[in-house]
């Protein structure tokens, strides 16, 4: 892949993969190999996590389709081989998230996948992407869902921060698309659309009202994590991909 074409995002828009017991089957030892060392390389760039983690649902038995998936990814590093996470210094040590979900968007199962990313200042600091453990029945629950995923690590992150000598004084910010999840997050009243949702999921209500995070929504043209949810237009990648704090760096020969 040293001298293959470069291309502008890792993923073409549209793309659905799927379980294909009758396509062309490919090395699956190579296929692994490949996809662990994407795993691998997505720790410091996040703008590939969420093609990495479609292509990693395959690994039992990969097909060529898999397998052409896997290798544009390269090809949009080939052409990126220079971006990397870039922190500004000076920035506020305040932390703050983004999470959001599409719907039923796995062609096999039809899982939504959650999505969220937290920052320090202008760069990325933790991010997933994530095929959901159970079938939502509306993008509303969906969304409730990643809300409550990403919730989980902002508890996480506040404790590694505090024992870093860097306490949050406030209620993290999660910013959220989807305002009818955020009211269910502050609601305890059950009704027909919620009260099938699992109370491991309604944590989210208490951890809000001791202002542990406080969901905030946020337009959906900048949500950051929907880099993390599906394929975008190359506008939108290369806008998300910015406010991630990806960009080119001045890397010295």
């Amino acid at each position: 892949m040293n001298n293959c074409n470069p291309v502008t995002t890792p993923t073409e828009v549209g793309l659905k993969l799927l379980k294909d017991p009758y396509g062309s089957k490919v090395d699956s030892t190579l296929y692994k190999q490949i996809v662990g060392s994407l795993m691998y390389l997505m720790g410091t760039r996040p703008d590939i996590m969420h093609t990495v983690s479609l292509i990693s649902r395959y690994m039992e038995h990969p097909t060529e389709l898999h397998l052409q998936a896997a290798k544009r990814i390269f090809r949009y590093l080939q052409g990126t081989k220079n971006f990397g996470l870039f922190y500004k210094k000076g920035e506020k040590s305040d932390l703050f998230g983004f999470t959001d979900s599409d719907y039923a968007g796995d062609v096999d199962d039809r899982r939504s996948t959650s999505g969220y990313v937290f920052m320090l200042g202008s760069g990325a600091v933790s991010w997933s992407s994530k095929k959901q453990s159970i079938v939502t029945l509306s993008i509303t629950e969906a969304e409730f869902v990643a809300a409550t995923s990403c919730t989980c690590q902002a508890i996480w992150l506040r404790k590694i921060l505090e024992e870093l000598q860097f306490k949050q004084q406030k209620a993290s910010i999660i910013y959220f698309d989807n305002s009818s999840a955020i009211k269910l997050s502050k609601n305890p009243v059950l009704h027909g659309r919620s009260k099938h949702i699992d109370v491991k999921y309604h944590f989210l209500r208490d951890l809000t009202k001791d202002e542990v995070v406080e969901l905030v929504f946020y337009r959906s043209e900048d949500q950051v994590a929907d880099i993390f949810t599906k394929p975008l237009k190359l506008s939108m990648f290369q806008k998300l991909r910015k406010l991630l704090g990806v960009r080119l760096l001045d890397i010295p020969n």
